[in-house]
């Protein structure tokens, strides 16, 4: 998939902007919290109809603005042209729409313009709770894979009433509480076996990228956790019951899923440099990104690197530039603050690029010859 043109109206800082992109490597060039991001970001937008950092619409409006609006105009691997656009005014329902007709549903949507987005707060992969583990392995399945969401989504609703049934003073109604149980077993379990499907065959492909970017110093691997490893989902729910009912909410189901990250055998939290953690999830998005151009209708993803070369050395920055600047990707927006790091890519490849300053929310093309050797 290309994003051939790109018009932005009061997203975030950005006022007014009206690009065209290269279909290979597109640079964003800026210092930091010029909006390099932000432009991702709406990019990021178009392919899963939310904002990347926040589930909440307004806050994605430029400050004193009534509205916002994003446009993409696409062209698939197999040459069909798509037009997403997304508006929102202020007080009113978002609407999101493929070549000029509203999705009754957003989830249609999601899986169109497959993305992987990597960036400084993947940290929190390694650092934060399951949530953001979780999050990790629903982004990539959801994108080639509509029943995932439909199982999820239900998964989610029968959780939400067994947890307000749990809450209750009155002693719950048990032919209710059954019901939501035996919704969340049956729903959970095939959210289960794909999220374990994913993690299996995505675990060599991750350990190639970070042997191959890190020089095969380290040893790294990646282990899926969940309750359904323990027995019938439904048995595991029901057995503490009791527990749950002090509590107040479901202590066991597949929304307490998890994935252990390893370095050496050891938790990577722990044992693990700031170069190494950065090395670890940028190599589990671009794993991501391979399992997702083979599965995702044979469509290439978008590929969006958001200031990933902080905190690594230089040998670990030559590879990174080495790989990104091969074959196997396709469109890639790129942003850095040092002009250094994009040169050494534009000059490793062979393939069209543009550059782009980003300065206060403006975005301007830079001319094609202003590339230093």
């Amino acid at each position: 998939m290309i994003l051939k043109n790109l018009s932005i109206i009061n997203y975030k800082n950005i006022r007014e902007a009206n690009l065209r992109f290269s279909p290979k490597i597109n640079c964003l060039i800026g210092n930091n919290g010029e909006g390099k991001t932000n432009l991702l970001d709406a990019v990021y937008y178009l392919s899963f109809c939310h904002s990347s950092f926040t589930s909440v619409d307004s806050q994605v409006m430029m400050h004193g603005q009534d509205f916002f609006m994003i446009d993409g105009a696409y062209e698939s691997d197999s040459g069909n042209e798509e037009n997403i656009n997304v508006g929102l005014k202020r007080g009113r329902s978002k609407q999101f729409r493929r070549n000029k007709k509203a999705y009754k549903r957003f989830s249609e949507h999601i899986g169109l313009i497959p993305l992987i987005f990597v960036s400084p707060s993947d940290t929190i992969l390694v650092d934060g709770g399951g949530d953001g583990r979780r999050k990790l392995m629903d982004i990539v399945i959801a994108q080639y894979d509509n029943l995932y969401i439909d199982a999820l989504n239900r998964y989610n609703k029968a959780l939400q009433q067994r947890n307000a049934l749990l809450k209750m003073e009155a002693e719950p109604d048990v032919t209710l509480l059954d019901l939501w149980e035996q919704e969340m077993a049956e729903q959970g379990e095939i959210v289960y076996h794909k999220r374990h499907a994913f993690v299996e065959e995505l675990i060599p492909i991750f350990q190639d990228i970070y042997q191959y970017i890190s020089g095969l110093q380290e040893r790294v691997s990646l282990r899926y956790v969940s309750h359904c490893q323990r027995g019938p989902l439904l048995d595991v729910i029901q057995r503490d019951r009791f527990k749950d009912r002090a509590v107040g909410y479901s202590l066991h189901g597949i929304h307490r899923d998890d994935l252990e990250m390893l370095i050496d055998d050891y938790p990577m939290k722990r044992e693990g440099s700031q170069g190494q953690i950065k090395t670890y999830v940028l190599s589990l998005k671009l794993a991501q990104f391979d399992f997702l151009r083979r599965t995702s209708s044979n469509t290439t993803p978008l590929l969006l690197l958001d200031d990933i070369f902080d905190k690594l050395d230089s040998r670990r920055v030559e590879q990174i530039i080495k790989l990104v600047s091969g074959d196997n990707f396709g469109q890639i927006f790129i942003t850095d603050t040092n002009r250094e790091h994009l040169d050494k890519i534009l000059s490793h490849s062979r393939e069209d690029y543009k550059l782009f300053d980003v300065k206060a929310g403006e975005i301007t093309e830079r001319r094609h010859d202003d590339v230093q050797a």
